[in-house]
């Protein structure tokens, strides 16, 4: 799994690619504590690159989202396609997040 983060303003984009599971999810966690404690921001989450999530990665994601939106930030998941797609909308997760989705 590969990770970077982009700081416009305030605006931040995290670009997710690989594979987030239990096995590489601790790797991820440092980055998204960082982005939660920041107050305020707006986040995009681009998925473009993720082959695959699992339980493990939809915790950390639905983490970040709950902990920026509960210091008055957004979270947006954009470009978001095949299993990790369908992990989301088989947990409804599509209805909480607005996906945008990969065309």
């Amino acid at each position: 799994m590969k990770h970077s983060v982009t700081n416009e303003g305030d605006h931040l984009s995290l670009h997710v690619a690989g594979e987030l599971d239990a096995l590489t999810c601790s790797d991820l966690r440092p980055t998204l504590d960082s982005i939660a404690e920041q107050s305020g921001r707006n986040v995009t989450v681009d998925l473009q690159g993720l082959r695959l999530i699992d339980s493990s990665g939809v915790g950390a994601l639905v983490s970040l989202y709950k902990r920026v939106r509960a210091k008055g930030g957004n979270v947006e998941f954009v470009n978001v396609a095949n299993q990790p797609l369908a992990i989301f909308k088989l947990l409804r997760l599509d209805l909480v997040f607005g996906l945008d989705v990969s065309p």
